[in-house]
């Protein structure tokens, strides 16, 4: 896989992160700077940990899928990248943004539900026989570096960028790069 690859799918998988820290930051809830430097760096560590595990489970698994290992990792991405999709255009019930405490806990877990779909990433390398260092450091910097911007210049960028706008644009990578995986095994 090359780098401009490596880079497309780091950018798509930090838009969930990316999202929830410009929220964050129009919310007001980044009031401080360690508090936008502990989001960004949980979202970075947490985006480079999922495909981690995703891929060291791909690998124990990889015997298995050798015949559609292309066409797996096209559904995975299809499917992350449909499901981003959708929560950036399905209707939103609440009624303004709720208040919330960005504590060690809800930090993690936010960590967490932003970087799930880093897993079937993670798969994907491995059935595409992808080495895992270098994607996971620049999916955890990439993460980090757009969370940070996004906690810091979320008041600045709420009349420019819309946070449902972005996570849609980031499912869009990703499904692109799975079309992409797919031509070129089949091709």
């Amino acid at each position: 896989m090359d780098a401009s690859a490596i880079l497309a799918i780091a950018f798509g998988l930090a838009m969930d992160a990316f999202s929830v820290s410009v929220a964050s930051g129009i919310a007001g809830r980044c009031t401080r700077k360690i508090t936008a430097l502990k989001m960004a760096f949980l979202f970075g560590a947490f985006q480079a940990l999922m495909p981690t595990i995703g891929w060291l489970v791909g690998v124990s698994m990889l015997h298995l899928m050798c015949e559609v290992d292309h066409w797996i990792a096209f559904a995975l991405l299809l499917l992350v990248g449909l499901r981003m999709i959708y929560e950036a255009v399905k209707p939103d019930v609440r009624m303004g943004l709720k208040r919330i405490n960005l504590d060690l806990f809800t930090l993690m877990i936010l960590s967490i539900a932003t970087s799930i779909d880093a897993l079937a990433v993670g798969i994907s390398f491995a059935i595409l026989n992808v080495s895992i260092i270098v994607p996971i450091l620049v999916i955890g910097a990439v993460t980090f570096l757009l969370s940070l911007f996004g906690a810091l210049m979320g008041e600045r960028v709420k009349h420019i960028f819309s946070p449902r706008r972005v996570e849609a644009l980031g499912g869009l990578v990703l499904i692109a790069i799975g079309v992409k995986i797919l031509l070129e095994h089949i091709a």
